[in-house]
């Protein structure tokens, strides 16, 4: 028997998004053959975003030795006592848009961005410059990361993505939807 159910907590983790205000396109899992890594992805992105450039996805990482580890930890106590909060795995969410016409000042977007993300959701901001072609001018395309590190002790318990997460990362999602447009005008 399993100690814990990392597709039901993915598959926990889209219906909350959808009650936020998300909606869900599409749900991939991978696992790595020789190492048996595990990764979850979701496409998903605000509803009133369906045909806007705004792009969001969740991904859970999940390393084999973490998931046995906690499972040793678990059976090899009693059934009331928790093992020690020392297994987490890797939850991120990635907002990414297309190439932009006029790219933003990257440092008052990350400033701008961490007001609407909070101390409990720090935000990476990082932009890359491409050249189709030598002759062409840079294509800048935008992302912005939030990594987490979850508590599978705190999975395990239903405690681990809170709606005040979830608020915050569709107030991201909004705001860049809001911007997109003076981004992406030529």
């Amino acid at each position: 028997m399993a100690v814990i159910d990392l597709p039901g907590f993915v598959a926990d983790l889209k219906d909350h998004a959808v009650d936020h205000g998300f909606h869900v396109h599409d749900e991939r899992h991978f696992v790595e053959s020789y190492s048996l890594r595990q990764n979850w992805e979701v496409d998903l992105h605000p509803e009133e975003g369906c045909e806007g450039p705004v792009d969001l996805y969740l991904s859970l990482a999940v390393n084999p030795r973490v998931i046995l580890g906690f499972e040793d930890a678990v059976l090899a106590r009693d059934d009331e006592e928790d093992p020690p909060d020392e297994f987490h795995v890797s939850l991120s969410f990635t907002w990414a848009l297309p190439p932009l016409h006029r790219a933003p000042d990257l440092l008052v977007l990350a400033t701008e961005l961490a007001g609407v993300g909070g101390p409990d959701l720090p935000l990476e901001v990082s932009a890359i410059d491409s050249y189709p072609a030598a002759t062409d001018a840079p294509e800048t395309s935008l992302r912005v990361v939030a990594s987490l590190s979850l508590s599978l002790l705190n999975i395990r318990a239903g405690n681990e993505v809170t709606c005040e997460l979830l608020d915050r990362c569709l107030g991201v999602s909004r705001f860049l939807l809001g911007k997109a447009p003076d981004w992406l005008d030529a």
